[in-house]
C-alpha cells in the first residue's frame, strides 16, 4: 500500500507520528509524508529511514485565513496526489484533514482516512462566530468524503455527530491519543527538593496557561519555595499569550520559563507533578509522557483531558477555568508529599496499559486494513 500522511507542521512528524510511520513501513507500506518545509528538516527522512523522494514540501498556513494561500494548498496537494497516486491518505490537524481529505476525493484516492487530533481555536476560542461556521462547514464537506475518521477521545466523536459534521454513513474509531513510547519515557525518581509543578504546552489561552500562572501566584503566597516550570512557545494563533505578559510572569518570579524543549524528559524528571488546565484536547501528548515517567497529573474535566486521569488515583480532575480548585489541588501535593509517589506509580501503570504507542498504532493499522508487523514487546512498568 502506498500511503500519504499530511501534516500541518513538519516538526510534529517525528514526535507525534514517527512510531506510526515506522509501523506502516515495517508492515510493507510505501510511506510518503507531506508538510510545509519538511524537506528542510533532513533528520525526519533519516530517522524514519525513508528513501529520497518520500518527503514532500507543501504550503500549508496552519493559522492563516487567506483564501489565496489556501488555494495554493489545495492545488499543491492535488498535483502531489495525482502524481504519486497513493492508495490511501492520512491527514491530521485541522487544515490537513479538511483540505487533504477533500483533495484526496477529487484526486480519486481510494481510501481516505482522517485523524482528528483536537478541535482547535474554532471550537474552544472566545471569538468563534464566522470562523466557527466556516470550519464546521468545511469539516462537513470533507469528512463526508472520508472512508473512516479517527478521533482521540469519545467527546470529539460525539460532538461531530451531534453537529452533523460527520454523517452517519462514515464510520469512526476512537483511539487512545497518539500514544507514548513507554520504553523511551521510562520512570524517573521524584526530585527530593521542594515540589515542582510543570506545564508543557503551546502558550495559548485555551491551554490554561493563565490559570496555571494565577494558581502559582496563589500557592506561592503560602509556600514561596514551591517551583513552577512552564515549557512551550508562543504560537501563531489568535489565542496566543502575549510576549509582554510572559516576560512579566518571569520578572515577578511566578514561573521558570524554559522555552521550547527538544527533549522534555529532563524537565519531567525535574518535576513532581504535571499540570495541564486545558479547555479541551484531543489527548494531550505531554500528559502521556509525564504519566509514562511516573508523574501525577492535574488536568481538567474536559474532553481529551479527563481520559488521562482517574480522579484521586493518578491525579486530580478540576473544572475548566477554575484557578481556585487548581490551587487547592496543587496545595494537596505540597501538604501531602507522599501523594506524588503513589499517584505517579499509578500514572505509569495507566500509561503502559492504555497508552503504549504500539497498542495505539496496532488499532490504527488494523482499522486501515494494514497487517501489523511484529512489534517489539511493551514495557511492563
Amino acid at each position: 500500500m502506498r500511503i500519504l500522511l499530511i501534516a500541518g507542521f513538519a516538526d510534529s512528524v517525528l514526535p507525534f507520528r514517527g512510531a506510526l510511520i515506522r509501523a506502516l513501513v515495517d508492515s510493507g507500506c510505501e510511506v510518503h509524508v507531506a508538510a510545509p518545509g519538511i524537506t528542510t528538516v533532513p533528520k525526519i527522512g533519516k530517522e524514519l529511514s525513508l528513501p529520497a523522494g518520500r518527503l514532500h514540501d507543501v504550503p500549508i498556513a496552519r493559522a492563516g485565513t487567506n483564501p489565496l494561500s489556501d488555494a495554493r494548498t489545495l492545488l499543491a496537494l492535488y498535483r502531489l496526489m495525482r502524481g504519486m497516486r497513493p492508495d490511501a491518505v492520512l491527514p491530521y490537524t485541522i487544515k490537513p484533514v479538511i483540505y487533504g481529505t477533500l483533495v484526496a476525493w477529487l484526486a480519486r484516492v481510494p481510501r481516505r482516512f482522517a485523524l482528528v487530533t483536537g478541535l482547535g481555536y474554532a471550537f474552544t476560542g472566545e471569538k468563534k462566530g464566522l470562523v466557527k461556521r466556516i470550519v464546521h462547514r468545511l469539516y462537513a464537506l470533507s469528512l463526508a468524503r472520508a472512508t473512516k475518521v479517527f478521533f482521540q477521545n469519545p467527546d470529539d466523536d460525539q460532538l461531530f455527530r451531534q453537529l452533523g459534521i460527520l454523517p452517519a454513513s462514515v464510520p469512526s474509531v476512537v483511539v487512545n491519543g497518539s500514544g507514548v513510547d513507554v520504553m523511551a519515557y521510562a520512570p524517573a525518581p521524584l526530585p527530593s527538593s521542594q515540589p515542582c509543578f510543570l506545564m508543557i504546552a503551546r502558550l495559548l489561552g485555551d491551554k490554561g496557561v493563565r490559570e496555571f500562572v494565577n494558581a502559582a501566584r496563589k500557592v506561592k503566597q503560602e509556600h514561596p519555595q514551591v517551583r513552577f516550570m512552564l515549557a512551550g512557545w508562543i504560537d501563531e494563533n489568535p489565542d496566543a499569550i502575549n510576549q509582554v505578559e510572559l516576560d512579566q510572569w518571569v520578572a515577578d518570579g511566578l514561573i521558570e520559563f524554559t522555552g521550547r524543549l527538544a527533549d522534555v524528559r529532563p524537565a519531567i524528571a525535574a518535576s513532581t507533578v504535571s499540570v495541564l488546565p486545558s479547555y479541551r484536547e484531543g489527548t494531550p501528548r505531554t500528559v502521556l509522557e509525564a504519566m509514562a515517567m511516573g508523574r501525577a497529573v492535574i488536568t481538567t474535566d474536559a474532553p481529551g483531558c479527563r481520559e488521562t486521569v482517574i480522579d484521586g488515583e493518578n491525579g486530580y480532575l478540576i473544572p475548566v477555568r477554575s484557578v481556585d480548585v487548581l490551587t487547592e489541588a496543587m496545595a494537596r501535593f505540597v501538604d501531602e508529599p507522599e501523594l506524588a509517589a503513589r499517584m505517579g506509580a499509578r500514572s505509569r501503570q495507566l500509561a503502559v496499559e492504555k497508552y503504549d504507542v504500539n497498542k495505539v498504532n496496532a488499532v490504527m493499522l488494523r482499522e486501515m486494513g494494514v497487517s501489523m508487523a511484529a512489534q517489539s514487546g511493551s514495557a511492563n512498568g
